[in-house]
């Protein structure tokens, strides 16, 4: 009876391989792959720099509430032309101190890093159109840094809701920012005398602000930019709501000849967009500016109102900005994500 043939030596080198790598497997201990959060130290310095943070904003508003009140009633009550504008002077200049602690705090506290373009020939003494897009809270903190000192003061169009807001709405108020009564399409079906009142309160706001220079503040999409409301209005562009145009043309319609440039203002923020908490505690590292000036042209200058041709012009000339800067921030998210510093937003001015 024939002996079995032995089995190549090569094979037996490769079964005691085999049995010596499963062995490693199995004594080996797991390795933990996920990806370590914050140490419990960072955690409590962003909370602690957070909670520095709302007591500074907290206590530079209180300080300043009483004189820009009391110079608003003293406004009020004389009506002399020379003395309501030194008054709003005072005012303007007041806001603009409390607008530099905020802006101290945020130097100290954060470690931001900030480019901004295209603020080149800005001056306070012009007035201003002021476009932006809106998703967060944070958005007002970064228009006032970016351009303090650089442009009159920014004054916002506010719900009328707004005015109750402790602290804040009485000085809102003092700095004469105007609070709109907003009307939805159905309501003005139901209520025409109601169409054009906005308009008026506009025009009314806006004559206040011909004396001085002011830079007029609109978030043209009317709202923050949240996924829940972009599904809602089915929105054509990608990283915006879709922009209302009424403000814009009342703002224009009242003091259009007034305004020198329209700043077209585009926010982005790289790490996306925070709550204004995790702002607070220091979480947002880059923020991004995109200043375009655009020249108020007479094709810019109409009656909304009651002119349907001028209505359809710049309902055409607010989408086809906004389609641009909807492409503009797809590229800047683009950007972000291969970690690309797009030479489109570096810093060509410092922002104090």
């Amino acid at each position: 009876m024939p002996c079995p043939k032995p089995e190549p030596e090569k094979d037996l080198v490769r079964v005691n391989q085999d049995k010596r790598a499963s062995t490693k497997q199995t004594d080996a201990p797991p390795v933990n792959r996920t990806p370590k959060g914050p140490g419990p130290w960072k955690t409590v310095t962003e909370q602690v720099r957070g909670g520095a943070s709302v007591l500074v904003y907290f206590f530079n508003t209180c300080f300043w509430t009483p004189p820009l009140v009391a110079v608003s009633l003293a406004k009020l009550g004389i009506p002399l032309k020379f003395w309501r504008k030194a008054c709003t002077r005072l005012l303007n200049a007041m806001a603009e101190n409390w607008i530099w602690l905020n802006n101290l705090d945020m130097r100290l506290t954060k470690r931001i890093k900030w480019q901004v373009s295209g603020l080149e020939g800005l001056t306070k003494d012009k007035w201003y159109l002021v476009l932006a897009n809106h998703q967060s809270w944070v958005d007002i903190l970064v228009l006032q840094k970016v351009f303090y000192k650089k442009i009159p003061l920014l004054k916002f169009f506010l719900k009328k809701e707004l005015i109750w807001v402790p602290l804040l709405g009485m000085c809102w108020w003092a700095l004469d920012f105007p609070f709109m009564k907003r009307y939805s399409k159905a309501y003005l079906e139901k209520h025409p005398h109601l169409k054009g009142k906005d308009f008026l309160i506009t025009k009314k706001a806006c004559r206040k602000f011909k004396t001085t220079p002011v830079s007029v503040m609109n978030f043209v999409e009317g709202t923050r930019r949240t996924l829940e409301k972009h599904q809602r209005q089915a929105s054509p562009y990608a990283n915006l709501l879709r922009p209302k145009a009424g403000g814009v043309a009342h703002v224009l319609g009242s003091m259009g000849q007034s305004m020198d440039r329209i700043l077209d203002v585009t926010i982005h923020y790289p790490q996306g967009v925070k709550s204004f908490w995790a702002f607070l505690c220091g979480k947002v590292d880059e923020v991004c500016v995109q200043v375009k000036q655009i020249p108020v042209t007479t094709d810019l200058l109409g009656d909304y109102t009651w002119d349907q041709e001028y209505k359809d012009r710049l309902h055409d000339w607010i989408n086809s900005l906004w389609r641009e800067k909807d492409t503009r921030l797809t590229f800047l998210l683009d950007s972000a994500k291969q970690g690309v510093l797009t030479n489109n937003c570096i810093d060509t001015a410092p922002v104090e």
